[in-house]
């Protein structure tokens, strides 16, 4: 994924469909927005789908620039706040949950720093070999800092939570990231999406197994 418009589209629908199948397993309301990632995740994909098509094919240079804000958007505006609050609604320990509205909190600032940075700095696309960059006139200055803070909201509900198994998830998303930094610093914002389909596997796998335990104890 992330690396032509093929692998692009495929991988969208491949991680929709993940995701349809994830929300099959909600068995509680508090469960929806952890079971609606790899749905988001998908639809990321396939914004990126249209990135690359109309980089690509001068046909479809009227999808660019709202295809790109679309990817960004989810990228930067949706995700510091998505995990936490999906954590945050499932986890029942009162300790935890207080630490999570912090990071709920640090989350839902970031994405109002990019919100106000995709409404008054510019965005260009360019592809880079098999990637796509995404050339931002973000302040330089802080760039560290409030990625520091969007990772730290992204990724430490995981390792907060007392939900079984979804420190799994955590390590895993930390290790894409890592890996994304080390290898394709550079594309981060895209290629990062390149491990969807396995995290959106996991959370799959989190959300059956929760079932599966709560309907056998139903029924003890």
């Amino acid at each position: 994924m992330c690396f032509s418009t093929e692998a692009s589209f495929i991988g969208g629908a491949a991680i929709i469909a993940i995701g349809v199948v994830t929300l099959q397993k909600v068995h509680k309301p508090s469960q929806i927005v952890f079971a609606c990632i790899p749905l988001f995740f998908g639809l990321q994909q396939l914004a990126e789908g249209f990135v690359w098509l109309s980089l690509q094919n001068p046909y479809y240079k009227d999808f660019m620039m709202p295809a790109t804000y679309t990817f960004l958007i989810m990228a930067e505006v949706f995700w510091p706040f998505m995990t936490p609050l999906a954590i945050l609604l499932m986890e029942r320990n009162k300790n935890r949950k207080k630490i999570l509205w912090v990071l709920l909190g640090m989350g839902v600032s970031v994405s109002i720093y990019f919100t106000f940075c995709l409404l008054f700095y510019n965005v260009t696309p360019a592809i880079r070999g098999y990637h796509i960059e995404y050339v931002e006139g973000y302040p330089q200055s802080i760039k560290l800092f409030v990625f520091g803070i969007y990772l730290i909201a992204s990724i430490t509900p995981l390792f907060v939570s007392t939900i079984k198994r979804v420190y799994i998830l955590g390590a895993l998303m930390a290790l894409s990231c890592l890996m994304t930094m080390i290898f394709f610093a550079q594309f981060l914002t895209s290629v990062w999406c390149f491990f969807g389909a396995l995290i959106s596997m996991v959370i799959l796998w989190i959300l059956r197994d929760a079932r599966r335990k709560f309907f056998i104890e139903r029924t003890i």
